[in-house]
């Protein structure tokens, strides 16, 4: 059968290898410990379960409105009043399936055949594919340690061209961890909209920030589309439910094609959400950060002390990017190869860095602390084994 030329475009996610391997070998008994998956390890607290399954009882099965429910949207709206002093009228939230959901909406909305986002190598791969599928290109720009991978005003300079329609970045950013500060927002915005760009900013993992709260580009002005998700701070990935901030202007359009590609967003989701942003619910989330920076702060220098470089300090998300070049003895480094065979011998599995780029890709990998600190004990363990054999 004929297939869709696109999809030469899109390539594959590695990672998804080196879980099915993983799972694999825990089928024939092998321990695995699993540092490759952007996923919160915590089950879904409780009082949003709850929520849900009160919906499931009282009949809540039906569509909702395209955009979600009023109710939620009025909720997330007074989120950012209490958690950023923020004001976002509840009309410019529109509710999605999953972040994915709403970064497909946006670039549906934005981008046109032959168009480009400037990105951040090292970055997010799904967002550019997602601009694939309309036919437009995520342009990947080369980002300095210094800068903590994001990108900079020099670098729109830089790269802008006539096919560029904006920028999109993340804060706390995927797989590095790193966080763009309210002034480097700003500096940002100011350079897109003296082109008359858009900037889009990927927001799914505020919450999860240790050093540094996150700020939120909510206010930055008429050209800023915000996505956040209930998946990684409120711990509800399979549930599935995201949103956008989006220009009043903008709401429209993404209703009509929220409509068209979705119909709807989950409504016993929707219900759920409601939960989460109860004080009570916060107050364990809260909690679950906590974990997560100890988690943090032990992994981090254990790394750094068996020879992984970490050219940029990680303040957010739950990922540590490392350039494992000194373990190899060169430059000349496999990234994938290396993953495979940390897998294979020492049964702990980590994303290779060629999932997320091409600048320098071969020479980095992504650690995910979604594992308890006895499991990282044990899991630092078996990594040093691994680097002492390696480096024979």
């Amino acid at each position: 059968m004929k297939l869709a030329q696109r999809l030469n475009k899109i390539a594959p996610f590695h990672v998804m290898d080196l879980l099915a391997k993983a799972k694999h070998m825990q089928s024939l008994g092998r321990d695995v410990i699993h540092l490759e998956v952007g996923e919160p390890d915590f089950s879904t607290v409780e009082p949003i379960v709850q929520a849900g399954v009160k919906a499931l009882q009282e009949g809540a099965t039906h569509y909702t409105a395209a955009t979600g429910l009023p109710e939620l949207k009025r909720a997330i709206a007074q989120f950012y009043r209490q958690r950023y002093d923020a004001e976002v009228a509840a009309e410019r939230i529109v509710i999605t399936p999953g972040a994915s959901g709403a970064l497909q909406l946006v670039t549906a909305l934005l981008a046109d055949e032959g168009e480009n986002l400037l990105l951040a190598d090292p970055g997010y791969p799904c967002n550019r594919h997602f601009l694939r599928l309309v036919g437009a290109d995520g342009l990947l720009v080369p980002t300095q340690a210094e800068d903590g991978f994001q990108l900079t005003p020099e670098n729109v300079q830089a790269h802008w061209s006539p096919s560029t329609i904006g920028a999109l970045v993340a804060s706390p950013a995927n797989p590095t961890g790193t966080v763009l500060s309210e002034e480097e927002l700003h500096a940002l915005h100011q350079h897109i909209s003296d082109r008359d760009g858009v900037l889009i900013v990927d927001e799914i993992y505020h919450g999860l920030t240790y050093d540094t709260e996150a700020a939120t580009a909510v206010e930055l002005g008429e050209n800023v589309f915000v996505i956040n998700s209930f998946s990684k701070y409120f711990g509800m990935t399979g549930w599935r439910l995201g949103w956008v901030v989006a220009p009043q202007w903008a709401v429209p359009e993404l209703d009509k094609l929220a409509q068209n590609v979705f119909l709807a967003p989950s409504t016993i989701a929707q219900h759920a959400a409601l939960a989460a942003l109860e004080p009570d619910t916060l107050h364990l989330l809260e909690q679950r950060r906590q974990v997560f920076t100890e988690r943090r702060d032990y992994l981090l220098p254990a790394l750094k002390s068996l020879g992984f470089h970490i050219p940029a300090q990680p303040q957010g998300a739950f990922y540590i990017y490392c350039d494992i070049s000194g373990i190899c003895g060169s430059e000349q480094c496999d990234s994938m190869a290396f993953c495979l065979e940390l897998l294979e011998q020492e049964g702990v599995a980590i994303t290779p860095g060629i999932d997320f780029g091409e600048q320098n890709a071969q020479q980095f990998v992504r650690f995910a602390y979604t594992a308890d600190v006895e499991r990282l004990q044990e899991a630092v363990k078996r990594i040093q084994r691994f680097v002492e054999r390696f480096q024979r």
